[in-house]
């Protein structure tokens, strides 16, 4: 770090308010089996720290490839005059999980990892003759971090990840479909039994053989049920970022000032909690060593706060509710989403069903854009089924949705009393960081379907 001390220097122009130290020590296993051949297969470390200074209002980050504590405290305080206290002045406080990591990864050879990547595809394939391609990933990681602030915090936390990707790719008379699928969280080894890993490849290749025999979506205006399994993408991109404080009051997102208003349907609460056990969202502290905490963002329908890191806080004069996350020490802190999902109802999703005579049974969502601004978002259908006379028939294929979310939430007229999430990698930023997001069932009256064909 001493290389970049007039660089750093020439940065303090301001009044330092706050600083931070962020120490990181990741190892990981990645595998990636396509088509019968191992691909990539990477057992690796990765270390590094970042030193941030907050000035009123700008972020200055430098990083380095060091870990060494106390070395890097005393070029912070001793170059850069930043005033951390000694490191025998810290008390470490270690993070603790209400759950067990039974194998972590450190525990378990390449060999059985990459051995049940294989397993995976030969079981798809067996399943299916007219699988033509097929591709799974695995991924596991450790992720050690040490966070030390001028405030004389200091934080230790190890999370585990592990996730699992299949993609299968299958062909009948010309007719090409694909599906996909991932599975994983805050788990050791021990998540991948084998009664899991066969649910886990039948359920995509169930898709598959369902997509191949699927007629064409209608295109038009109707009423949509989104199931619990559907996860909550469209939550998570329809007002999720829109509530992230970076977008929700610096004038990207179409949600800012509206704290206190109606921005949803009385039946709807939305909550982002770090605390859930084991899901691919959760931590102990963020990584600015806030702990972390279940915020309320929607209430009744009623806007009650935005995800707030620690910079965003200290700008607006509020508190940071542990929202302050980056993909590594390369990256900057800023506001994210960890498991965010819309609380249970009390409608049986049976009975939502029965109540549509026409419409859309989402039963999983696919990729999407959204725009915070004005909240207008397009999402894939993965998994469709046209509803008639209150109950489920035949699957479609090649089906969007598309709306604008606030009005949407405003909508939603059913909230079934069932909770499912999904997982995913969340990109903003040019980062991406481990996320969750969960729906019970749902009822819009009125959504535009895009397809092939017209009603």
């Amino acid at each position: 770090m001493i290389e970049g001390m007039e660089t750093v220097k020439k940065l303090l122009s301001g009044d330092l308010i706050y600083g931070d130290l962020f120490i990181e020590k990741k190892r990981y296993t990645y595998i990636h089996r396509e088509s019968s051949k191992f691909e990539r297969v990477e057992e690796a470390e990765d270390r590094g720290s970042s030193l941030r200074i907050i000035t009123p209002w700008k972020q200055h980050i430098f990083s380095t490839n060091s870990v060494e504590e106390e070395r890097l405290l005393d070029e912070a305080n001793g170059v850069f005059g930043i005033s951390f206290p000694k490191i025998e002045a810290f008390s470490l406080i270690t993070a603790e999980y209400p759950f067990q990591i039974q194998r972590d990864r450190d525990s378990v050879h390449l060999d059985e990892k990459m051995k049940i990547v294989e397993k995976i595809e030969k079981t798809a394939i067996k399943m299916d003759s007219r699988i033509k391609q097929t591709r799974v990933i695995y991924r596991d990681t450790i992720q050690e971090v040490k966070i030390f602030t001028t405030k004389g915090e200091a934080i230790s936390d190890r999370r585990h990840q592990l996730i699992l990707n299949l993609l299968v790719v299958g062909e009948e008379n010309g007719e090409i479909q694909t599906s996909y699928e991932s599975i994983g969280g805050f788990f050791g080894f021990e998540y991948l039994t084998e009664e899991r890993i066969f649910q886990f490849v039948q359920k995509t290749v169930e898709r598959l053989k369902g997509l191949l025999r699927a007629r064409e979506a209608p295109m038009g205006q109707a009423t949509v049920v989104l199931a619990s399994e559907a996860g909550g993408t469209m939550i998570h991109e329809a007002i999720g970022h829109g509530l992230e404080a970076d977008l929700a009051l610096e004038g990207l997102s179409c949600y800012k000032g509206l704290i206190g208003e109606k921005v949803a349907s009385p039946l709807i609460t939305i909550v982002d909690d770090k605390t859930l056990h084991n899901m691919r969202g959760s931590y102990a502290f963020d990584d600015e060593g806030t702990p972390s905490e279940r915020t309320i963002l929607v209430e009744n329908g009623i806007l009650r706060s935005y995800l707030f890191d620690k910079f965003y806080a200290m700008k607006y004069g509020t508190r940071s509710t542990g929202n302050g996350r980056r993909e590594s020490f390369r990256h900057k802190v800023i506001p994210r989403m960890s498991n965010t999902f819309i609380l249970p109802g009390n409608s049986l999703p049976e009975e939502i069903i029965a109540s549509v005579d026409k419409g859309l049974y989402v039963k999983k969502m696919g990729g999407g854009q959204v725009d915070t601004v004005t909240g207008d978002f397009v999402f894939e259908v993965l998994e469709g089924y046209m509803i008639e006379g209150g109950k489920t028939g035949e699957m479609v294929k090649n089906a969007t949705i598309m709306g604008n979310g606030p009005e949407v939430l405003k909508a939603i007229d059913m909230v079934g009393n069932d909770l499912n999430f999904g997982i995913g990698t969340c990109g903003k930023d040019g980062q991406g960081v481990p996320v969750s997001d969960g729906q019970p069932t749902l009822r819009i009256p009125e959504m535009i379907i895009g397809g092939k064909k017209r009603n």
